[in-house]
């Protein structure tokens, strides 16, 4: 089981990275064309856009696998450990409801796109592509969730206390 959730973990990260970087090295090409080569591309600042947008979502759930999400815990720290485990069942089980909500809806909005056949105004990538990362990140976020619930069902949720470990 520890081999498939490093394995998961690699693939996210890659997956991300590449997205992030093409789109990156995308707006350094385009920069290099406009003000260099006086020869804009329309086409480069679409595709980079999509392409940080995608690998943007592919980390939400790496994020939340190193725990580097935004937190406010000033309260959260005076708490009883007993209390704090039941607050993060609580605030893991609210951010799975949220999770499913979230999948369902981008794959209606996959879906419409889908059957409108809505392109894209520059390169004419269908739109329905572009928003599939919506339910794709939003399970592979309900995954890492569910996993964050097991483990602090099972008492292992300092894996999630500090992201250095």
């Amino acid at each position: 089981m520890k081999a498939l959730q490093k394995l998961w973990t690699y693939v996210e990260e890659i997956a991300a990275g590449i997205f992030f970087v093409s789109g990156i090295g995308l707006i350094f090409y385009g920069v290099v064309m406009r003000y260099i080569f006086n020869s804009p591309l329309a086409w480069v600042e679409e595709v980079a856009r999509y392409s940080i947008i995608w690998g943007t979502f592919l980390g939400f759930g790496l994020a939340l696998k190193h725990n580097q999400h935004i937190q406010v815990d000033i309260l959260y720290d005076r708490l009883s450990k007993p209390l704090q485990k039941g607050l993060d069942i609580l605030a893991t089980t609210i951010s799975i409801t949220f999770c499913l909500i979230y999948t369902y809806y981008g794959y209606v909005l996959v879906e419409n796109r889908y059957s409108s056949g809505m392109v894209s105004l520059d390169v004419g990538i269908p739109m329905w592509i572009v928003y599939l990362i919506l339910p794709i990140s939003g399970i592979l976020f309900l995954l890492r969730f569910v996993e964050r619930l097991v483990n602090i069902l099972r008492g292992k949720d300092e894996e999630y206390a500090n992201p250095l470990n």
